[in-house]
């Protein structure tokens, strides 16, 4: 595998528990209506890249096949203890595959759907991810993106005030802490159309993501509120997060009819499934099945 950024690990953490689990059924409740008014309701496979323990999974019940990517396999295995394998009638509808998203193990143009949610922040080389969820996309295929905005209004107010050093005007990515980065909108625009994508819908979320509204509004009322408010993301983009819809282009080539995964050490589309792994045949490279866990992350020639 070739060189990569780094990459934010969350193995072993409770990320469940601590983090949505203290406070934060605002941002899920407002999150959830983004990614219902922007994704497609109905589709054959669908990917979540970064999908953690599965927190959205509910929301791609019209998709026949749904696949869980994320880098932390302690993640995937809460999300497969939580949702198993099979579907409606018993038919395998999930599953879990441990990998970066830098080198993403699919045929290109495999999927009529990919999410990304709360992850491209941790994206040193966001063009890069940009390029490779383009290239797994489908003819037509849509994209939905989240993405931390540091042109929000708190990130603008605290420049005026000298209270922060950067410039929420300036396009260019900020790491306001390691491997945690803020994205301009315009520059993420580029960057999409770079990747070939054309964007078609943005919504703006978490307008009330401020700590004593939390706690003197019911979260429902919230949720309500941030809805009527979403879809004023097509003229200005001040809240800290933002979701973009964008699609790929409709003439590109389609997956191969019997190919899924590729090799991410040699590129080959011809992975043999075994039981307990996936074996290349072009450089020999094995890829191990553990607890219904496919894993990128530690394959070896």
């Amino acid at each position: 595998m070739a060189t990569s950024p780094p990459v934010c690990d969350y193995e072993g953490s409770r990320y469940r528990t601590e983090f949505w689990g203290a406070g934060r059924a605002y941002e899920d409740g407002v999150e959830r209506v983004a990614l219902r008014a922007l994704l497609p309701p109905a589709g054959r496979r669908l990917v979540e890249i970064g999908a953690g323990f599965g927190r959205l999974t509910d929301l791609y019940a019209g998709y026949d096949q749904v696949v869980l990517l994320d880098y932390a396999r302690s993640q995937l295995r809460q999300a497969r203890e939580r949702l198993g394998e099979a579907g409606p009638g018993g038919r395998p509808r999930y599953r879990y595959v441990q990998a970066d998203f830098y080198h993403l193990p699919f045929v290109p143009g495999l999927f009529d759907a990919v999410v990304m949610v709360r992850a491209l922040h941790h994206a040193t080389d966001a063009p890069a991810v940009l390029r490779a969820l383009s290239d797994v996309l489908a003819p037509a295929g849509v994209l939905v993106l989240e993405f931390a905005n540091k042109h929000n209004l708190k990130a603008i107010l605290r420049y005026a005030l000298r209270r922060q050093r950067w410039s929420p005007f300036d396009h260019q990515p900020v790491e306001f802490a390691p491997l945690n980065l803020d994205f301009h909108p315009a520059w993420v625009r580029r960057q999409l159309a770079a990747a070939e994508l054309r964007l078609e819908r943005t919504r703006t979320v978490s307008h009330f993501r401020v700590g004593f509204l939390k706690r003197a509004v019911p979260t429902g009322l919230l949720v309500a509120l941030d809805r009527l408010f979403q879809p004023t993301g097509r003229l200005f983009q001040l809240t800290p997060s933002v979701f973009f819809r964008a699609s790929a282009a409709a003439d590109k080539p389609p997956a191969p009819a019997t190919a899924f995964f590729r090799c991410t050490i040699c590129g080959s589309t011809m992975l043999t499934e075994r039981e307990d792994s996936l074996v290349c045949p072009d450089c020999g490279a094995r890829f191990p099945v553990q607890e219904g866990i496919i894993d990128f992350v530690g394959g070896e020639k």
